[in-house]
């Protein structure tokens, strides 16, 4: 009788993670492949540029995914928006480390749906296309809090926008004339 082996290599946690590109997704910084289960992905949806870089700090990134996810759910669902964000600890004036101070303008939610991969070729003479099998296509939501800072759009993750000192309530805008 013949007896099929499969062989997996173990990352620690008994766990065999293949990325969308059929290669085994290492956990690596949160920039690089995101965190060690997750299908890879080319872009940190989390995170704004200048800390896409940092490695996870510790396993409380995993409960702020699913605190994340669990937004994303509701806030499709809310019949006051506003309210929503309140309760999520969102604020519509925050105020960076540096004393900048940020107006919440919009939230933007996104789906995300990785159906195929390129991968470079041997030599670095162009690009090979494979389609995924559905096992390995991934289902991915990307949020953005879109703040204004007096001169430019910034977009924030969850993370960020939860962690800017919330001025709301001295958000009075003085009218000329009253």
């Amino acid at each position: 009788m013949h007896d099929d082996h499969h062989h997996s290599h173990d990352h620690g946690d008994g766990h065999h993670h293949l990325g969308p590109n059929g290669h085994h997704d290492h956990p690596h910084a949160l920039g690089h492949n995101g965190p060690a289960g997750k299908p890879l992905q080319w872009q940190t949806p989390h995170l704004p540029p200048d800390q896409a870089h940092e490695p996870p700090v510790d396993p409380a990134t995993v409960d702020l995914d699913l605190v994340e996810t669990a937004f994303l759910e509701g806030f499709a669902r809310a019949p006051d928006p506003s309210s929503f964000l309140r309760l999520a600890g969102i604020p519509f004036v925050g105020e960076m480390p540096d004393g900048v101070r940020l107006h919440l303008l919009r939230v933007e939610t996104e789906d995300l749906v990785d159906v195929g991969a390129v991968m470079p070729l041997v030599g670095g003479t162009g690009v090979a296309y494979h389609p995924l099998p559905a096992r390995l296509t991934s289902h991915r939501r990307r949020l953005a809090f879109i703040y204004h800072d007096g001169s430019e759009q910034k977009p924030l993750g969850f993370a960020a926008a939860r962690a800017l000192a919330d001025r709301s309530a001295a958000s009075q805008f003085a009218v000329p004339g009253h």
